[in-house]
């Protein structure tokens, strides 16, 4: 019986450099999550890849590009200014007992792959607290015109000494965007630095505590913690201006929970008869540095709200930053806050209702 697949987690690159000989060639790698057909459980994960040299009108036959590092996910290409193609993705071996971050490399257009290398060793980070949506560690990376490569990705580290969190846990530990700089094709890696140190060495503020509960009861500040941060982004510019990005949870405030929700009507109408406590919500922002310089700027104008209920759990799968040839950036990413109001059309009904959007925002600039 054959296995049961699933592709999932697609990401593409083209090669746009001038002086490569491989130039137009575009690349496509994705997750195939294997389960056994009998059970239903999950067996691996590999990493495959196909490239196309017609613009997207064919592909060569799929690949595993990993070696035995079997079980994996959140692939990324990028090519280099030569025309080597390079892939990270999350994920380990058989009897390892931490995930890493890894890449392959190509130098003949996609034929042939090096075996990996593992960038560093990733304490995976478990869902920010006071947060609603899911999260993942997988990396972002990008190619500089000199061929210097970037990859970030966010980890598990601890308070005290700022290693890896010795236990996936939020006690004592914060997620902390870190990145990581080859300077000889991908061979050997700098060690983790943070994206954002000085978010990185502080708390996240409180705000609007104490509140009153519709119980009678108070509900106070929570103890203070770190500032996480996580979904990290990278780019960089023609002129080797270095940027990354993440979401910055900075900011906590009390949240009042729907306590009776309605039953949909048959138009589709979805409403709270019934409010009730509050709770801690750890409200985002959205934050690009240059990592050349060390500035950093929040690029979200409204702190975002962690609370509402995100579709299957998403938020920031798939959150990018690109830059242009002007040397600013362009970053996109999940947003959604308390300073938007819209009007619901359910069919026979108009129902004005303020209420939380989910959307995909963008910003620009140059520093």
């Amino acid at each position: 019986m054959a296995p049961a697949i699933l592709n999932d987690k697609e990401w593409i690159a083209a090669d746009s450099h001038a002086s490569s000989p491989f130039r137009d060639r575009v690349y496509v790698t994705w997750t195939r999550y294997v389960f056994n057909p009998s059970t239903g459980a999950y067996v691996q994960s590999p990493i495959f890849f196909v490239y196309s040299t017609d613009g997207g009108e064919s592909f060569s036959d799929p690949v595993s590009i990993v070696g035995n590092v079997l079980y994996d996910q959140g692939s990324r290409p990028v090519v280099g200014p030569d025309g080597t193609v390079y892939v990270f993705w999350e994920g380990s071996a058989r009897l390892a007992s931490l995930n890493s971050i890894w890449v392959v490399k190509s130098t003949d257009g996609g034929l042939s792959w090096s075996r990996p290398v593992a960038v560093s060793t990733v304490m995976d980070i478990i869902p920010i607290a006071n947060t609603a949506f899911r999260v993942n560690s997988f990396p972002a990376a990008a190619a500089a015109p000199n061929g210097d490569l970037y990859v970030a990705w966010s980890s598990l580290v601890s308070d005290s000494t700022g290693g890896l969190c010795p236990s996936r846990t939020n006690t004592g530990c914060h997620a902390a965007a870190l990145y990581s700089r080859s300077l000889n094709g991908g061979a050997t890696w700098s060690a983790p630095a943070l994206v954002f140190p000085a978010l990185d060495a502080s708390n996240r503020v409180a705000d609007g505590y104490p509140i009153t509960q519709p119980d009678g009861t108070t509900l106070t500040a929570p103890a203070a913690r770190r500032v996480d941060t996580f979904f990290p982004g990278v780019a960089i510019s023609p002129s080797g201006r270095v940027y990354t990005s993440a979401y910055a949870a900075d900011v906590v405030s009390p949240w009042q929970v729907c306590a009776t929700p309605a039953t949909p009507t048959a138009v589709g109408r979805i409403n709270c008869l019934a409010l009730g406590n509050y709770v801690h919500n750890a409200r985002l922002d959205y934050a690009v540095s240059n990592l050349t310089t060390g500035v950093t700027n929040v690029v979200s104008t409204h702190p975002i709200n962690s609370r509402i209920g995100f579709g299957g759990g998403f938020f920031g799968d798939y959150t990018d930053l690109a830059a242009g040839s002007d040397d600013a950036f362009h970053a996109l990413w999940t947003d959604s806050n308390n300073r938007q109001t819209v009007g619901w059309w359910y069919g026979f009904e108009f129902v004005p209702t303020v209420t939380i959007q989910q959307d995909v925002v963008t910003a620009s600039g140059r520093f």
